[in-house]
Order: structure tokens, then C-alpha cells, then sequence
């Protein structure tokens, strides 16, 4: 069994918030995580569903600010809650820039040395996570579904399209829609992957939604107040590759709501019931 160590556990909507460490190969170094387990897994597993945070956040930053477990109580969900990045990795620069390096890890595998060492998040959350949440929780791995904000909205739409039969069901807040044409891709990418931008592909939701639609809708919440809208997120492009390959999308432009968790918590819910209608 992956062992995992005890941060804390609370009661929460009846069932328990916790946060864990575990030694993670593909992170080379411990890695922190939250889990929320629901009152009905006292009965047997349940779905999972994790959320992928964005640049700076850690493991408890969507726990506290968004408000989920009540209504992941209510429909017996587990939600599972990464850390965005390796940590503590002493490599030149990883700590300069709050946009690359720590807690900035985009959810790829990085090529470039010496990122490769460490900046595996890809690998980390798709085989990783799911041997430690699988052996330590009541948790149903053939019936998971995963979402998340900016940088992690990103994530989840490129692991989802990357890993249909693992994710059967995916949503996102103002995702990083197609990082190869903006600056916060840009530096990342050519940090990570090098310079040949047909390496950045495998990581553009955009670019895969155009080769490999998958089964499930897709639900991305964006807000109009954005301050990254413009030049950062790229909704559109998304939306028009979707056009493109049939892939089903509902986006929906939120008036007045910007980057923001006060964003999240407003339609959190709408996310949560998205998810269990695939998963339940």
C-alpha cells in the first residue's frame, strides 16, 4: 500500500476534510494533498472528482475558498485537491517568478533538464495520486471525473482529452485554453518542453480538442470581468476547435465575475451537479 501521512482530518458535512503527505517518484520529493471524503463512503466507494488549482495555489486553496463540500455531502462525492507544483527542488530560478516554477508546475511532464527531475505533475496526478487515493480511500476509480481554475482549468481539460477513460467527466473556470499562444504558456512551455513549439501540442487544449474529441461535455465557466481574459485564457480558441472537431461544449460568459474564488463559489455547485450527473 502507498503509505500516506496524517496532516489533519475534520469533520466536514458529516464526513472528514483531510490533508496528507506522500513520497512521490515522478515529484522526486514529498507531495502534499487534500482529500474530502463524503458521509455515504461509510457504505462503500464513491466517485472521485479532483480539482486542479491554479498558479501559486496549493493543496488547500480551493478547500477553503470554494465552498464544494457541502454539496459534494450531499452527492457523495470525493474530491481530491493536488498541490500545483514539485516543491523544494533547489533548481536555479524555480522560486523567481510566480508564474513558472513553483506552484507552477501546468500539469505536464517536463522535458528540458533540469525541470525533468521533478516537474512531472502530469505523471504525478494521473498515476501518483490515483494509487495513493485508490489504496487509502473508499474511493470508486472507474467513476472519476476532474475540473479546475485557470492553470488547473487547463490541466483538466488537457488530461481529460489525454485520459477519456480516466476522466469521464470535465468542467473548468477561466481555463488556460490554448497556452501555446499566451505569454503564461509561452514562458512555461519553453522552459519545460524546449523550443520546438510541436512538443507544446500534447499540452494545448485547443490543438488536442481539434485531433481527439471525447464523449463527454464539456462545461467551462468564464467570467467577463476577467482581467487574464484578453490575452491570457483565449476562450474563443477553444470554442472554435470545438466547432471544428464536434466536440461538445457548453461556455458559458459570466457578466461582471472575474479571476477570482468569489467567482468559483457562485457557480461551484452548477460544477459539482455536472460532474455526478456523468458519475452517479
Amino acid at each position: 500500500m502507498s503509505a500516506i501521512k496524517v496532516i489533519s482530518e475534520q469533520k466536514c458535512f458529516g464526513g472528514t476534510q483531510g490533508f496528507y503527505t506522500h513520497k512521490s517518484k515522478a515529484c522526486n520529493g514529498t507531495m502534499r494533498f487534500g482529500v474530502f471524503v463524503p458521509p455515504q463512503a461509510k457504505d462503500g466507494p464513491v466517485p472521485v472528482l479532483t480539482w486542479l488549482a491554479g498558479l501559486t495555489c496549493t493543496e488547500e486553496t480551493f478547500v477553503i475558498k470554494a465552498g464544494a463540500q457541502r454539496v459534494a455531502a450531499e452527492l457523495g462525492l470525493i474530491l481530491v485537491t493536488p498541490d500545483t507544483s514539485a516543491r523544494a527542488q533547489n533548481i536555479a530560478g524555480e522560486n523567481d517568478d510566480w508564474d513558472f516554477g513553483t506552484g507552477a508546475g501546468f500539469y505536464l511532464d517536463a522535458t528540458e533538464e533540469p525541470w525533468c527531475q521533478a516537474y512531472n505533475m502530469q505523471t504525478y496526478v494521473t498515476k501518483d495520486l490515483q494509487q495513493v487515493v485508490g489504496e487509502n480511500f473508499s474511493a470508486d476509480l472507474s467513476r472519476q471525473g476532474i475540473f479546475g481554475h485557470s492553470m488547473g482549468g487547463h490541466g483538466a481539460l488537457t488530461l481529460h482529452l489525454k485520459y477519456p477513460e480516466l476522466y469521464k467527466s470535465i468542467s473548468a473556470f477561466a481555463p488556460i485554453c490554448a497556452p501555446i499562444s499566451c505569454p503564461w504558456g509561452k514562458k512555461a512551455f519553453s522552459n519545460y518542453l524546449g523550443a520546438d513549439q510541436s512538443d507544446w501540442v500534447a499540452y494545448d487544449a485547443s490543438e488536442l480538442i481539434r485531433q481527439c474529441s471525447s464523449n463527454a461535455t464539456i462545461l467551462v465557466d468564464q467570467g467577463l470581468a476577467d482581467q487574464f481574459l484578453e490575452e491570457q485564457l483565449l476562450p474563443q480558441n477553444l470554442e472554435a476547435a470545438a466547432e471544428v472537431s464536434g466536440q461538445k461544449l457548453i461556455l458559458r460568459s459570466q457578466e461582471g465575475y472575474d479571476h477570482s474564488y468569489y467567482f468559483i463559489q457562485t457557480f461551484i455547485e452548477d460544477h459539482l451537479r455536472h460532474h455526478a450527473a456523468a458519475l452517479l
